[in-house]
């Protein structure tokens, strides 16, 4: 099984939107998932359950969320214990997310240090989320994860991402993407170098570790407005400067003198499908699945169509960058 992240240290891009029609895309194709919502905000498992049944769940007493499947590590009374799974369509489980995950930060923080001198508990509240994952990914037959985590290089996110071995970056084409390159790349690097020391340390009873590969697997630029088949004016200048930034920060390569239509890292131009949004959104559904009956008339039924087409042709980028076939039928 492999696992993929979607991280950007900018927030309000659309990642979890992102996350979210990706995880059907698979679903569509056929594929077994688990989405994995690490982000202390829940906003990934509010897009696929509803508000009722996500009240049900927190509501319920002992509920294994992310939160509650570790509360035995953050409370220093034993182990993670198997998160709920919940069925969020044909082929995708979801771990539910928490609010409560917040809480999770300082502990995490504080046993960090720790695991360079042989800790098993440090260990062990270091790998939850990896964890957590493969436990889920069992109990469902999954061959691929998808993790959605908050906007912060903090001890959460580097937990979440050390547990996958894909990382792909959602952006836009603006000066804070370009920033936030230039913080994501070294944060990667370090957190890897860290990892790599303390793993090199693992005492005997340690469990389960992730390898913490965190492989940039590529970008994708969201929200891309275009006239006449042509970038927006206002989005050009910080398209062209962001092929050179991501080889240069984030892959430690020679910058590329390219554009993002040909730079092998550019994973998708994603259009901004605005007047999808807000009908997908009623009818708790991806935009690609919108139907006459969501009140996708006319004109929309185009968008949807192309839409399907781009989710489509980025997930199966994706899929190809992280090594990962595709069904042949798709």
């Amino acid at each position: 099984m492999k696992t993929i992240g979607f991280f950007n240290n900018k927030g309000g891009i659309g990642k979890t939107t992102l996350i979210y029609h990706v995880a059907w895309m698979l679903s569509e194709m056929g594929i077994d998932i688990v989405a994995a919502d690490f982000d202390p905000q829940a906003t990934l498992t509010s897009a696929f359950l509803t508000e009722d049944r996500l009240e049900e769940i927190w509501n319920e007493p002992g509920a294994l969320t992310v939160a509650g499947a570790i509360r035995p590590l953050i409370e220093r009374n034993g182990d993670l214990v198997s998160p709920l799974v919940e069925r969020a369509g044909d082929h995708i489980g979801l771990i539910v997310g928490d609010l409560a995950l917040s809480t999770f930060e300082d502990v995490l923080s504080e046993v960090w240090p720790k695991c360079l001198s042989h800790d098993v508990g440090a260990f062990r509240v270091t790998s939850a989320f990896h964890r957590l994952v493969q436990l889920a990914a069992r109990e469902t037959g999954a061959d691929i994860a998808l993790v959605d985590v908050g906007p912060s290089l903090g001890a959460i996110n580097r937990a979440a991402l050390l547990a996958c071995d894909h990382v792909v970056m959602p952006l836009v084409a603006d000066l804070y993407s370009l920033q936030g390159l230039r913080n994501v790349g070294p944060a990667l690097r370090g957190w890897q170098g860290q990892w790599a020391d303390r793993l090199a340390r693992r005492p005997a009873g340690a469990p389960d570790l992730p390898a913490g590969c965190m492989t940039p697997a590529g970008y994708v630029i969201m929200r891309h407005s275009v006239r006449m088949d042509r970038p927006a004016m206002a989005f050009g200048k910080w398209m062209a400067r962001i092929p050179g930034e991501y080889t240069d920060s984030v892959l430690q390569a020679p910058s590329l003198t390219t554009t993002v239509e040909h730079d092998p890292n550019c994973l998708a131009l994603l259009k901004d499908f605005r007047s999808l949004m807000p009908l997908a959104q009623e009818a708790r559904k991806p935009m690609f699945l919108l139907k006459p009956a969501d009140g996708a008339f006319g004109g929309h039924q185009q968008a949807v169509l192309e839409c399907y087409r781009s989710f489509r042709s980025l997930t199966k980028a994706i899929l190809r960058s992280c090594g990962i076939e595709a069904p042949s039928r798709q």
